[in-house]
């Protein structure tokens, strides 16, 4: 993986942008010497940038000497340069700053721009932080040039595009680019200057884009000395086609009408522009005893907004320049008087203020200081100018207005638990932050006729409608409110809500109203419940809590989204909440699971391994019952496990049971809330609702809102309030308090714990072995029933070698029909998953991998599925696939090793061929072991699991071994498990002793069980 670096040079003639490569791998240090060990050669860099931008054939190679931030390795003497991304081992020495021999490509500023606007300025891990930031230069420059912020220009004898910077946003926004340049965009060149670097690039890309974008053809009288002027302001000549004389009698004239914005344009001599970093603020004053309202005038630093010169200190010093704590401020009157001056035309009071020699402040009356506060203010911002208001007053979160404060509890009706919907009993207080009022003190403010007034030492607007809507709650006028469980807590999340026309400002919460808001915000403190008796397995710490969390829930009535990571046990713990049901006598009516048709095997099995007293039914296949049937069958089982395809295909069925729970396994299946089976299941009734999914958001925010509304409808709102309240701000906006809020409404319903979590590590076995339950798709099925039949008529007939030797190619042929159908028939392509169980499994197991920046390596003993396998993920998942046989040449072999052992950005997914993958290797830094079909020896499997979990490795390990249900694959798996424990098994050698076995005893290991097949109905 190429990570890319750059940074603009200013050089005496041209300036240009270096741009460099840095790749993982590093060469022999013994042959480096200075040269940057991972940096990549020229060549190389051009052909990777060919990739954006295959047209961009103009630059040079260049070598340089940058100073980069460099560690000693531990018990080395030498120094290697710090990898972008690259975390230090305790044991190596802290960082220095080293020379290196750094060689890369030149690019005048017209060739870099056409590379910028190719790449993407979102967080690219191939982009490294010094190029980003020129990035981002380069889209303040389109953004200028939107506004038409630039002025043609002379410049000693040659035409140029200036930058305009003339608006205090845009000295601002420069402010800001030079604060957070990176340190190491200051070591490409010695005595390098944030600003002057910033401006010099700014200049020469702004001049480069509109001499790309102009025609040289202009429409002027010949008689005109600026002809040759104007047309030398497009294509690459800068010379401007006139004598000397009257060259310089043109560049006289440009200055004097360029003279009083000189200070705007970005040239390369422009100190005022460099220094005078400060802006006009407004200061509101509240009142003192006696006196009016002051708005004082100040001058503010951009870099730093706590740093203020008053007007009034201006004024008294009456230099030149001002100086102060190592800052130097020129012509402090004249940029006061500037902003003073754009201020004025927007606020008369301010105008007033002008008439005085020496303007300090201005006084407002209250009707003035509203007006100010609520439409003068932000159009001040809007301009670049500062604006400082009392605490109370700031527009926003910290703004002071009239409230209501809830006390609310509640109490259950006899024989009904508490739920969302259950009433509150409550009472309204108006009050002013933490302060109530009452209707004499509400009174007293009125009287004071103000539309700004004072409480407790804090300012507030008395909005008209506020007035009103309290004055109605003062006077017990208001419109009969009902409260419920839900409105506490949205309340209780601090999402701003309107209860009787003004916002609740504080809500307590009593009694078990304060229990239920205090467990879902701080799922600590949810009581623990013992492990149910029944529960076969062992329950670790946190997968306790997770069951004691969803019985918590379940009692209020709320749905719940268990959102652990992959590995962590989702379905364990489901199991074990409805065995607690079961244990409280609690499970009366069956439970409605839905999954993935991949997935309902894997249920099946589960259920029947954690708790076989729970009576299972699983509804799928072309002879499911319907109906009546249904209803009658499912009457007294405790578990109804189906497929979401058979959700709205079978719905009148599935929704004339009343369901205890409804169970969604892989929940972002219905994150499309529009789609049939995310409709179907919100209508199925069901006493609780729970989601198990490991990626509750995937890419757009609606897909939360989509599982949310499913667990606890209506509870977000409408999904058009949910676009416009929170996903546009989120999304589009990056509005930080909009968020905060969703995450405080939505925290009470999902529990999401990662594998990295200390409490889990510790939790967690180093290696944990799971088995995968897949079906059969119809065509597998098929292939498997009738490939079956054929060959044991075959072993039937023959004796001997003969025997062994059509035993064993009908087992291989077997495990390749459970494989996928195009690896039996010899097909050059998968195409499509829909064909294979298996692959449908392993395609949702793997992009959750990769979703939680996990790696791991997949074994298979066929070298042609492998190939098929690398061919069909990289095309699915749009990721680089790493792929190992016994034919991979020994170069490449070892590059593959480092790639996926060493390069942080490289390939996440590794297949190997057991027996070219399975011994002398060390990837440790896979965590997830998948064997995608099976050796049936124990040994040779562990082996290949031993490339992942062995010494060096830091992470648990996940096994994830893969077997079609109703197949030789599940009946020869409970063999080696029922067997596993002895010394000596004879199943330990491999296959051949499946060959010693009769006809009879063969033919029930290998027949197929119907149930196993997934019906096309079925088919996700």
């Amino acid at each position: 993986m190429t990570t890319l670096h750059g940074n603009w040079l200013i050089g005496s003639q041209d300036s240009v942008f270096f741009l460099w490569g840095e790749q993982w791998q590093g060469k022999e240090l013994s042959e480096t010497k200075e040269n940057h060990p991972f940096c990549l050669e020229s060549g190389a860099l051009a052909q990777f940038i060919q990739k954006f931008s295959p047209q961009l054939d103009c630059y040079s190679p260049e070598s340089i000497k940058l100073s980069l931030p460099s560690y000693s390795p531990p018990r080395k003497k030498y120094f290697l340069p710090l990898l972008s991304g690259q975390i230090l081992e305790p044991t190596a020495k802290s960082l220095s700053w080293q020379p290196w021999q750094v060689s890369g490509l030149t690019f005048s500023a017209g060739m870099i721009i056409q590379l910028w606007e190719k790449l993407p300025l979102a967080k690219a891990e191939f982009i490294g932080n010094d190029l980003r930031f020129w990035l981002y230069l380069h889209r303040w420059s389109l953004d200028l040039l939107a506004r038409g912020k630039f002025l043609a220009g002379i410049n000693q004898g040659e035409s140029c595009w200036y930058p305009l910077l003339d608006s205090t946003i845009d000295r601002t926004r420069l402010a800001k680019f030079i604060q957070t340049i990176p340190p190491v965009c200051l070591a490409y060149q010695e005595n390098s200057e944030p600003q002057t670097i910033i401006l010099d690039c700014l200049k020469n890309i702004v001049d480069a884009r509109l001499r790309q974008k102009i025609d040289s053809t202009v429409n002027i009288s010949p008689s005109l000395m600026v002809k040759p002027w104007l047309q030398s302001l497009s294509g690459d000549h800068h010379d401007i086609a006139l004598e000397a004389k009257n060259l310089q009698r043109l560049e006289n004239a440009y200055n004097n009408w360029v003279f009083p914005i000189q200070e705007s344009l970005v040239n390369g001599n422009n100190r005022q522009l460099i220094e005078n970093q400060y802006r006009v603020c407004l200061s509101l004053q509240p009142p003192r005893l006696g006196t009016a309202w002051k708005l004082t005038y100040y001058l503010q630093a951009l870099d730093d907004p706590e740093f203020l010169i008053s007007a009034k200190l201006i004024w008294l010093e009456g230099k030149e320049s001002y100086h102060s704590y190592q800052r130097v401020v020129n012509n402090p009157q004249e940029i006061l008087l500037k902003g003073l001056g754009l201020a004025s035309r927007l606020y008369e009071p301010i105008r007033i203020s002008l008439e005085q020699r020496h303007p300090e402040e201005c006084s407002l009356d209250s009707i003035e200081v509203y007006q100010f506060i609520r439409s003068i203010a932000w159009q001040l911002q809007d301009q670049g100018l500062g604006v400082i208001l009392p605490t109370g007053l700031t527009a926003g979160s910290n703004e002071q207005r009239l409230g209501i404060k809830i006390a609310a509890s509640v109490t259950p009706k006899k024989g009904e638990r508490l739920s969302l919907t259950s009433l509150l009993n409550f009472q309204l207080k108006l009050v002013v932050g933490e302060q109530e009022i009452s209707k004499k003190d509400f009174d007293k403010l009125l009287e004071k006729k103000s539309p700004v007034v004072e409480v407790g030492g804090k300012w507030l607007i008395l909005q008209p409608t506020d007035v009103k809507a309290a004055q109605a709650i003062l006077n017990n006028t208001i419109t009969p409110l009902n409260l419920s469980v839900e409105d506490a807590l949205r309340l209780s999340s601090g999402d701003n809500n309107l209860i009787a026309k003004l916002p609740v400002v504080n809500f307590q919460a009593e009694g078990a109203l304060k229990e239920l808001i205090d467990n879902l915000n701080n799922n600590q403190g949810i009581q623990l419940i013992n492990p149910p008796r029944e529960f076969r397995g062992e329950l670790r710490p946190y997968q306790i809590k997770g069951v004691s969390w969803l019985a918590f829930l379940e009692k209020w009535g709320l749905g719940a989204c268990l959102a652990d990571d992959m590995g962590l046990g989702k379905t364990p713990q489901l199991i074990a909440f409805l065995l607690a049901l079961k244990e409280e006598d609690m499970l009366v009516n069956p439970v409605l699971v839905v999954a993935p048709t991949s997935v309902v095997n894997n249920w099946e099995h589960e259920l029947r391994k954690f708790a076989p007293t729970l009576a299972v039914f699983v509804h799928h296949g072309e002879k499911r019952l319907k109906g009546q049937a249904f209803a009658q069958e499912v009457k007294n089982k405790s578990v109804v496990i189906t497929s979401y395809p058979l959700i709205y295909r079978d719905l009148s069925t599935l929704e004339a049971v009343q369901w205890q729970g409804l169970v969604l396994d892989e929940a972002q299946n219905i994150k499309n809330s529009t789609a049939k089976q995310s409709q179907a299941v919100r209508k199925i009734p069901a006493g609780f609702r729970i989601a198990l999914t490991g990626t509750p958001v995937e890419n757009r925010l609606t897909e939360l809102w989509s599982i949310l509304d499913f667990l606890n409808p209506n509870f977000l709102g409408t999904q058009a309030f949910f676009q416009r309240r929170f996903a546009l701000p989120i999304e589009k906006y990056g509005d930080q308090e909009s968020l905060h809020n969703l995450r405080s409404l939505v925290r009470p319903f999902i529990l999401r714990r990662l594998k990295t979590d200390k409490t889990i590590i510790e939790d967690l076995p180093e290696k944990q072995e799971m088995n995968i339950f897949c079906g059969l798709s119809k065509e597998q099925g098929q292939l498997y029933q009738q490939l079956v039949e054929k060959t044991l008529q075959k072993i039937e007939e023959t004796q001997g070698i003969q025997k062994h030797g059509l035993i064993l190619t009908l087992l291989m042929q077997l495990k390749q029909i459970c494989n996928h159908p195009a690896h039996f028939l010899k097909e050059n392509s998968l195409e499509t998953s829909q064909r294979s169980g298996k692959l449908l499994r392993l395609e949702a197991m793997v992009e959750e991998v990769i979703a939680e920046g996990d790696r791991a390596l997949i074994f298979t003993q066929f070298a042609e599925w492998g190939k098929l396998l690398q061919t069909h993920l990289q095309k699915k998942l749009a990721e680089e696939i790493l792929f190992l046989s016994g034919s991979t040449k020994t170069k490449d072999r070892v590059e593959m090793i480092e790639r996926f052992q060493n390069d942080p950005q490289g390939p996440k997914i590794f297949i190997l061929s057991l027996k070219a993958g399975g011994t002398g290797l060390n990837l440790t830094r896979a965590n997830h072991v998948f064997h995608i079909d099976r050796w049936w020896n124990p040994a040779v499997e562990n082996q290949a699991t031993d490339r992942a979990f062995r010494i060096g490795q830091k992470r648990n390990v996940q096994v994830h071994k893969f077997i079609c249900t109703g197949t030789l694959e599940e009946r020869i798996n409970e063999m080696i498990e029922s067997k596993k424990q002895l010394a000596e098994q004879t199943v330990d050698a491999g296959e051949n002793w499946l060959t010693e076995l009769d006809t009879d005893r063969l033919r029930d290991l290998l027949l197929l069980d119907p149930s196993a097949i997934i019906d096309e109905e079925e088919t996700d």
